[in-house]
C-alpha cells in the first residue's frame, strides 16, 4: 500500500521486525501498517518521517510508487 516507504526500507535494509521495533509495535501490527490494512498514528509517522530525515512524508506515505 506504500511502495516508496517499502522500498526505501528495503534499500537501507530494514526487516519488518525491525521496522515494528523502531515502532514499538508487534511484527504483524507493522505488516497490517505497511499493507494498509492499518492506519498508521501520528506519532508513527513522526518516527518514520525522524528515520528518513531527507524524505517527505508526501513520498514516503504516497499509495502510488513515485520513484
Amino acid at each position: 500500500m506504500f511502495p516508496n516507504l517499502n522500498a526505501e526500507l528495503t534499500r537501507r535494509g530494514v526487516k519488518t521486525k525491525d521496522f515494528a521495533s523502531l515502532l514499538k509495535v508487534s511484527e504483524k501490527t507493522a505488516n497490517n501498517k505497511l499493507a494498509g490494512r492499518t492506519e498508521f498514528t501520528l506519532s508513527e509517522i513522526k518516527i518514520v518521517a525522524a528515520f528518513f530525515p531527507n524524505m517527505s512524508i508526501d513520498y514516503l506515505f504516497s499509495t502510488e510508487r513515485t520513484a
